[in-house]
């Protein structure tokens, strides 16, 4: 297997009818990345594992500055130093205590997220390991009930809004913006437009909620979080996790090409989000907060 980049190509049996062939096929990436954030403390720099998610090469600090934003780790651009590859030999890895230096591999499978002096950040405070599979998100957080102890206020029930007609070319224009996923077939997407259809972002991943917190890190790293005049549309179903990191990063519509979830639903009315699922060109259903689409 050749790997180049975000795909990788590999030569498989390709059987049609009676007749076997071998020939290249073209797969998505798919390689675990290691989160970590690194704080000054006493005068030396620590840096703490924080997550690992299998997910596509590329926008690697993008997703790590978007993943730290939607699990309520940090809260605003000036949060965020920089970010890095290569951590310095007097960084200590706690548990690990490594000194040594990162092989090339640890180089390209790894972000280091260096937060601000002064920004809160208490290990304690990470009450699990995160560990993100490309299928299912971060699996086995508290409910509800954790975003409203966190603080997050419901969205402004009435505004944007947006013409159903938008909403109906929405899915052509993610599988058009898709480059990946025409070559590979192999991943999910998610897209910000504005309120009149045009695409201003689009990030695509093996996995979906990883492709969210790539664009909205992107957005996050640029200063325009929250995103309140936007909405976003993704190439899947609509989990709960993508409506949570949603939800955070201040976007008030989404708009799923596959079904949403129960307690997806649940969130969008909990919180005052429009939740849109089965987009088509020749229709769609609106599951929570219809007055942001003008019908």
């Amino acid at each position: 297997m050749r790997r180049l980049g975000s795909t990788a190509r590999v030569a498989i049996q390709k059987v049609q009818g009676f007749q076997v062939a071998t020939v290249t096929d073209t797969l998505a990436t798919e390689e675990p990345l290691e989160i970590r954030v690194v704080v000054e403390s006493k005068g030396r720099r620590q840096a703490h594992s924080v997550a690992i998610t299998m997910r596509t090469p590329g926008h690697d600090p993008e997703l790590a500055a978007g993943f730290l934003l939607t699990e309520g780790i940090i809260h605003c651009r000036e949060d965020v130093e920089r970010t890095s590859r290569r951590l310095a030999r007097e960084v200590e890895i706690p548990l690990l205590r490594m000194r040594s230096e990162p092989t090339p591999e640890e180089r390209q499978n790894t972000v280091n997220v260096h937060l601000r002096p002064g920004v809160d950040f208490g290990p304690e405070r990470l009450m699990r390991n995160f560990y993100i599979t490309s299928s299912c998100g971060v699996c086995g957080r508290a409910s509800l009930e954790a975003l409203h102890v966190e603080g997050y206020p419901s969205l402004a029930s009435d505004q944007p809004q947006v013409s159903a007609e938008v909403i109906r070319q929405l899915p052509q224009a993610l599988r058009e913006a898709q480059p990946v996923f025409e070559r590979t077939g192999g991943l999910h997407a998610a897209a910000l437009f504005d309120i009149g259809g045009h695409l201003v972002t689009l990030r695509e991943d093996v996995g979906r909620h990883n492709a969210l917190d790539k664009l909205v890190g992107h957005h996050l790293l640029q200063g325009d979080v929250p995103l309140s005049n936007y909405l976003v549309a993704v190439s899947g179903r609509a989990s709960w996790e993508l409506m949570q990191k949603a939800l955070i990063a201040g976007i008030p519509i989404l708009v799923a090409v596959g079904a949403p979830s129960s307690l997806a639903v649940h969130l969008a009315q909990e919180f005052g989000m429009t939740l849109v699922g089965f987009a088509r060109r020749e229709g769609f259903n609106i599951y929570a907060n219809p007055q942001r689409i003008l019908t």
